[in-house]
């Protein structure tokens, strides 16, 4: 190719200059251009895939990892620490690249958390059967600046993350874009639509909390005084309450824990503040997770001893997630809680007299030398667009998911945007299970902002079957751990 390509040059030359009057003509100059151009084109269309990403600036292999069907490449791309200031320095960010075809649709996803070196589907690659470029949030580790300048931590500064690598994609995947994700990143895919709305032709999120008003958090009441039915809710609340109850005894057993895996507590304070806030997340995380049809699986209290009420508010809770251990990996989502996102409180009248502190500040989850400042104004202004603007925007929540007590909303300014929310499910919601026919909408409207035919799109149905090697289960597409996240 570089041969012909060099014989075409040559060529155009020799033309250019002896012409049928021995001068070179603007139609002659233009014409000889376009070919040279196309040359160069096919050339580069004929380049292996990862020859062409790498030749993108900034971009750098760190693994391939094959998958058949797909090439995979986990990749390190050059970004400005302040995209207002991007003189002032760069650190690395990790995406991966799950290519199948750049003459397909293109997925842009994101946890909002860090990045999985696994190759994976998520639901909407699925359904348009396309590639897939998934981005670690800024700030989680290894993606984190050094050193860390905690106020370039924001939604803004991660949404023009997510635009540049787009930006530099885009001139290799020519389709179209959809941007995704579940929980924190259907909030991170609904934020960068805010700010860089001409880039994605559609968005689906999933399972998106949408704290408007931090400190007004009755939606989140109401959710748990109707969540399944008052058998379960009554089962749960007695074991929560019994956790506090016996107190002394279990923080004895915690307190073995920590010093036998070296866990420490200096983040949050103390070994009781940690206590009580695994105890406190129990309820929330059942039904997060889990929900009614495990219900009877919950002990009772008043008969249990103290091993199974330790246990059981460790396999729902989790005895490590406020330990400083726990919550290192998750610094990034407790400063942004505490700075922008919001973080919900809840009443829980069942423990009165036995919580010490109730639901604590993110404040309490962040190492106290860095700043944190709430910025009321943000998740309002977010709020305020999606509901005049959105437009090609799809939000699927589950029924039974507390963290869709708050969920964002569409209203008359909006354009082809939906909510829609899966009967009888939780923090694992997706397109699959809602009732037919709004599942058979929702498919729709993504194969067609995705740019495909008039005969798919009107058949509904996702365009690549199920491959369990490789494709999430429901409940798998969010960000799942214990600690009261998105």
């Amino acid at each position: 190719m570089r041969k012909s390509l060099r014989w075409l040059v040559s060529l155009s030359v020799l033309i250019g200059t002896v012409g049928s009057t021995g001068v070179a003509t603007a139609a002659d100059t233009e014409t000889d251009a376009t070919a040279v151009a196309d040359a160069q084109s096919a050339e580069a269309q004929s380049a292996d895939i990862k020859d062409r990403i790498l030749a993108i600036p900034g971009m750098s292999l760190i693994e391939e990892k094959p998958y058949a069907g797909y090439r995979f490449f986990v990749l390190e791309y050059e970004q400005p620490i302040d995209h207002r200031r991007p003189w002032q320095g760069t650190f690395k960010q990790r995406l991966s690249v799950l290519h199948k075809d750049t003459g397909r649709p293109n997925v842009f996803r994101t946890s909002g958390y860090g990045l999985s070196t696994t190759p994976s589907r998520a639901e909407p690659t699925r359904i348009v059967d396309g590639n897939q470029i998934s981005m670690e949030y800024r700030f989680f580790t290894p993606s984190r600046p050094q050193p860390a300048d905690w106020s370039k931590l924001d939604i803004w500064q991660a949404a023009s993350d997510q635009h540049r690598i787009y930006q530099a994609l885009k001139t290799i995947y020519g389709k179209n874009w959809l941007s995704t994700g579940g929980s924190k990143g259907g909030m991170t895919a609904t934020y960068y639509e805010r700010f860089y709305p001409r880039d994605m032709d559609g968005v689906v999120a999933y399972v998106a909390p949408n704290d408007v008003v931090n400190k007004e958090d009755s939606a989140y009441d109401r959710f748990f005084e109707n969540v399944g039915t008052e058998e379960c809710r009554d089962r749960l609340n007695a074991m929560q309450r019994e956790a506090l109850v016996r107190r002394e005894p279990l923080e004895k057993k915690y307190k073995a824990w920590a010093e036998s895996e070296g866990a420490t507590f200096n983040t949050i304070g103390s070994l009781d503040r940690a206590y009580e806030a695994v105890v406190l997340d129990f309820v929330w995380g059942f039904w997060q997770y889990y929900g009614e049809s495990v219900c009877s699986e919950i002990p009772d209290a008043a008969t249990a001893t103290d091993d199974v009420v330790y246990d059981t508010i460790d396999a729902y809770s989790g005895w490590s997630a406020y330990t400083d251990q726990g919550l290192e990996y998750y610094t990034p989502y407790y400063y942004q809680a505490g700075t922008q996102l919001g973080a919900p409180t809840i009443q829980q009248p069942h423990l009165d007299g036995l919580s010490r502190y109730g639901y604590q500040p993110p404040r309490n989850f962040v190492p106290g030398d860095i700043p944190m400042k709430f910025q009321p104004q943000v998740m309002r202004d977010v709020d305020d667009w999606v509901r005049k603007n959105a437009h090609h925007m799809l939000f699927v929540y589950g029924q039974n998911d507390p963290w869709g007590a708050e969920p964002f909303r569409v209203d008359k300014g909006a354009r082809d945007s939906y909510v829609y929310t899966a009967p009888g499910m939780n923090h694992g919601a997706n397109v699959a299970g809602l009732v037919p026919a709004e599942r058979d909408a929702a498919t729709a409207r993504i194969l067609e902002w995705a740019g495909l035919s008039a005969p798919t799109v009107q058949a509904a149905e996702p365009l690549a079957r199920f491959d369990a090697r490789i494709d999430k289960k429901v409940d798998e597409d969010v960000e799942r751990g214990h600690g009261l996240r998105p």
